[in-house]
């Protein structure tokens, strides 16, 4: 049989040969059929840019004169087209625009890709359920503008179920849906906690995001993004509770998951800091640091956390482009201009308001985040 098998003149000796070459030829070309898919829409993102997350580009648009020279100026850019006169509109129109870019990058990646994009979408989606869950169970109101601004259909189903339930079903609702018996605790007690309600709704969101498949060789560059995405709002979490004065236990229980460089043990210690400020020093030897270090002269001046959160928002920033740099073949330059154009939205929102509410272009131009070098 061995005989047969291997010998030339036989059809099963050429049988086994064909099988063993296209064996090794789809091994070899699994990773280059990435990389294809990927060639087209990186280099698209790579042409349209983020302009509006750059210092030069900003600064211009902080400082023009009224709302009419900022939608005049905004609209001469080919990526905007930006609809109505009141800000609540300019907002709506940018929020659009957001969800454009999405349907774009969809159409222009592989079919692979779909779910990632929709889960990030999706965040949009879960502030809003936050903001109207904490509505119904304080004022027992859900605003209807919340569920048409609401993108994904079992959202809106959650969001009306919420709105028109007892509160005393919410909990039943909430684990129907797939929330975790946290939320329970949370929405049972007497006193609501913001920052744990917000925290164990993230969570849910965030597990969402790391169990979606995206397409070979693109899982190292999606686990560096979320774990990024964890570590910035660990910290956020922890300064925004000491801000509010939350005991040290309490803080503890604000842990999302582990991040990059903010493990649980990390997360503890700096929970149990006695101030902000030695937070921060329990941050020094990650990167996170020297932004937040560079920031705390001002904290001292207007004792406002935001500097903070604005300053972990910019190193943020820094390791997407990091990631972008290292994974460039594939998912890399996506995710960049993902997050950069939700940044870049978020930009033109603060400055659309700050025009309208004549904050001056000085006080506009600390409140939006630019991306820095390297």
């Amino acid at each position: 049989m061995i005989d047969i098998i291997m010998d030339p003149n036989n059809y099963p000796f050429w049988i086994i040969v064909v099988g063993v070459i296209a064996l090794s030829i789809a091994v070899l070309a699994r990773p280059f059929s990435s990389y294809i898919k990927f060639v087209y829409p990186n280099a698209k993102y790579e042409t349209i840019g983020n302009p509006y997350i750059q210092e030069k580009n900003l600064s211009s648009l902080a400082d023009t004169p009224n709302i009419d020279s900022f939608i005049e100026k905004l609209n001469s850019s080919k990526d905007y087209e930006i609809k109505g006169v009141k800000t609540k509109e300019i907002q709506q129109s940018l929020d659009e625009n957001f969800r454009e870019t999405l349907g774009m990058m969809k159409k222009d990646s592989s079919k692979k890709m779909n779910r990632f994009f929709d889960a990030y979408l999706e965040k949009n989606d879960f502030y809003l359920i936050k903001k109207e869950l904490k509505n119904k169970l304080v004022n027992d109101n859900v605003s209807n503008k919340s569920i048409d601004r609401t993108i994904f259909r079992d959202n809106k189903k959650l969001l009306s179920k919420i709105m028109d339930a007892e509160k005393k079903d919410l909990v039943d609702i909430l684990k129907n849906y797939g929330f975790s018996n946290e939320i329970a605790e949370e929405i049972s007690k007497e006193e609501l906690d913001y920052l744990a309600l917000d925290r164990t709704i993230d969570k849910y969101y965030l597990e969402k995001l790391i169990n979606v498949k995206v397409p070979y060789k693109c899982d190292k560059a999606k686990n560096e993004f979320i774990k990024r995405f964890i570590d910035i709002n660990n910290i956020k979490n922890v300064l925004r509770a000491k801000q509010m004065g939350y005991e040290k236990e309490k803080i503890q229980k604000l842990f999302l998951s582990e991040g990059r460089e903010i493990a649980k043990w990390k997360f503890e210690e700096l929970a149990d800091a006695d101030s902000i400020s030695q937070a921060l020093s329990s941050l020094e030897g990650t990167s996170y640091y020297n932004e937040l270090k560079d920031s705390i002269e001002k904290y001292n001046k207007e004792q406002s956390v935001q500097i903070f959160e604005n300053a972990l928002d910019r190193v943020y920033l820094k390791h997407i482009k990091n990631i972008s740099q290292n994974n460039f073949g594939t998912i890399g330059p996506t995710i960049r201009f993902l997050v950069s154009k939700e940044f870049e939205i978020r930009n033109l929102k603060v400055i659309s308001k700050g025009i309208a509410e004549n904050l001056g272009s000085e006080l506009i131009k600390e409140l939006i985040i630019k991306e820095a070098s390297i």
